[in-house]
């Protein structure tokens, strides 16, 4: 890596964004490929962030806390690399179940941790009490009939 950001390629500059953004992955949290490369400045580049950690070249890199976006480990169940991930984040306390880690959320974005209002647990909920509600009622309509009327001209009909 040249010693001047300004020197560096783009190629360069994705591979440092993106072990950046790998690095600040707290301990017991997880991403998606998506999200880290959300997190790097490069929506849309998930293929990228796994080509760069697929290289494994940089020492002490917590690459074993990116995982697929429904939360699966990447490596075929059985391999090596698979065993190696699973051990690393049971050893960080985060729950895997058949390749799938289970109980954590999707990471917040940027944008939500700064600008989306605080949330109580009694808010949430009322909101999910109220969502439920909602959807109930909507159950319990009855469909909508659709009524057609015959036109005197030429017998024709139209929907109203």
């Amino acid at each position: 890596m040249p010693a001047n950001p300004k020197d560096e390629s783009p190629a360069e500059r994705s591979r440092r964004l993106i072990l950046a953004a790998v690095r600040a992955i707290p301990r017991g949290q997880v991403a998606g490929y998506g999200e880290v490369a959300r997190r790097a400045g490069l929506p849309g580049r998930a293929r990228l962030v796994a080509r760069v950690l697929s290289a494994g070249d940089e020492p002490g890199l917590p690459w074993h806390r990116v995982l697929r976006s429904d939360g699966r480990v990447a490596f075929p169940e059985g391999s090596t690399g698979y065993d190696e991930q699973v051990q690393r984040l049971r050893a960080e306390g985060v729950r895997v179940e058949t390749g799938r880690v289970r109980g954590q959320r999707a990471a917040a974005t940027l944008d939500e941790m700064l600008w989306a209002p605080p949330q109580t647990p009694a808010k949430r909920v009322r909101a999910e009490e109220k969502a439920a509600t909602r959807k109930s009622a909507e159950a319990e309509k009855p469909p909508a009939r659709k009524v057609r009327a015959t036109s005197p001209a030429a017998g024709t009909t139209r929907r109203r």
